[in-house]
């Protein structure tokens, strides 16, 4: 998929256009989200099917903000969390709901790492670590915005010029990230990236799920299926050891399909790292499908309400994590309370602290080399 310029970003404050492609019953309206507190206006961006899906895309952060999924009644839900203001994601800035992540998504050791003979340091924002890029990373930014099309599918494109040396990463950093859906129930997210330093970089999109509707309990009798043989453990600070240890024998294994929480609480230290109260997961999982995004990477599914997600990815590793500190605490859209375990990720990355883990796939960017990333989330009809 290759998207095409169909016209730039207008920047006004009320619905200005629905635009319809090319393909009977995809749509696209942009509209006003408000602005930030220093005043910056932010932009959304809604992309329709004829079969129900609805996704909404903010240049904050360049965030998957609502997502509209029919069940198997035909009753059409929110199915990942967030907020109905921007002032709602700038106050709860650690949680990234919908969020695109960069400049390096996952977890950095000490917030360091080295480039040809040279340390960087990022802020640490997560204890000792630098967490998703840094105190102000990609999900607070505002990007730019333009509607695009192609024969089947509507979309946005989002572009960000990150400054040589914000958050401490090297090299001017330019980023496009492009939603598109289409008739298939098929949200892409494609991901282009160039510099003109050396750098590292690990861009990901940070959605919490869940199938039964966001806000309305846990996710722990949603089923899971990970095709990944391998994945990263960590140490008490949640940095991977190096080591890729079969799953087989674990909590961590999703091989076959398993509700997610079969086994969130059982006696495995990996989970207690997680989440030293209760147990959950936030790991990383080595694909089986080693960059191919024809072949399904993973798989979640809801019982009561049918509605099943497939994943597909040219990244060679997916985090899921089951918002284990989420506590009840945070009011999202229309209101609802997210409780504890109340949703799942699945970002698709390259390893946790790659710099600094010379086994693991590379995370180095050149200049006169472009990064890319196709990341594909597809709805089966219940």
């Amino acid at each position: 998929m290759k998207p095409s310029s169909l016209l730039s970003s207008f920047g006004l404050s009320l619905m200005i256009a629905t635009l319809t492609a090319n393909a009977a019953g995809l749509t696209s309206q942009h509209s006003s989200f408000g602005a930030t507190r220093d005043g910056t206006a932010v932009e959304k961006y809604t992309l329709r099917n004829s079969q129900g899906v609805e996704a909404n895309v903010i240049t904050y952060g360049a965030t998957l903000q609502s997502l509209l999924v029919p069940d198997k009644n035909g009753k059409v839900d929110d199915v990942v969390l967030g907020f109905d203001d921007v002032k709602g994601y700038q106050d709860n800035g650690t949680v990234y709901f919908g969020a695109t992540i960069g400049r390096f998504g996952n977890r950095l050791a000490g917030g360091t790492f080295s480039l040809d003979g040279k340390t960087y340091q990022v802020p640490q924002n997560d204890k000792t670590n630098a967490l998703h890029g840094g105190t102000q990373g990609f999900d607070k930014r505002v990007w730019k915005a333009e509607p695009v099309e192609g024969k089947d599918w509507v979309g946005v494109k989002m572009t960000y010029v990150s400054p040589d040396g914000e958050m401490g990463f090297p090299g001017t950093l330019k980023t496009e990230v492009t939603y598109s859906l289409n008739e298939k129930n098929e949200l892409e997210i494609q991901y282009h990236a160039t510099t003109d330093k050396p750098t590292v970089l690990n861009l990901t999109n940070h959605s919490y799920f869940n199938l039964a509707g966001a806000g309305n309990g846990d996710v722990l009798k949603q089923v899971a299926t990970l095709h990944a043989s391998h994945y990263t453990p960590v140490n008490e600070k949640l940095i991977p050891t190096g080591e890729l240890p079969a799953v087989s024998g674990t909590p961590m294994d999703f091989l076959k399909p398993t509700p997610i929480g079969k086994h969130i609480k059982a006696d495995h230290p990996q989970l207690k790292y997680a989440e030293p109260k209760q147990g959950g997961f936030d790991f990383n999982w080595v694909l089986d499908t080693k960059g191919d995004v024809s072949k399904l990477a993973a798989e979640v599914s809801d019982p009561q309400s049918g509605r099943r997600l497939q994943l597909f990815t040219s990244e060679p590793g997916v985090q899921l994590y089951t918002g284990n500190f989420l506590d009840g605490t945070i009011h999202g859209k229309a209101g609802k309370v997210y409780p504890h375990w109340s949703a799942f990720t699945l970002e698709t990355q390259h390893y946790p602290d790659a710099p600094n883990q010379p086994t693991f796939p590379s995370t180095r960017l050149d200049p006169g080399q472009t990064y890319t990333q196709t990341t594909v989330f597809k709805f089966l009809k219940p």
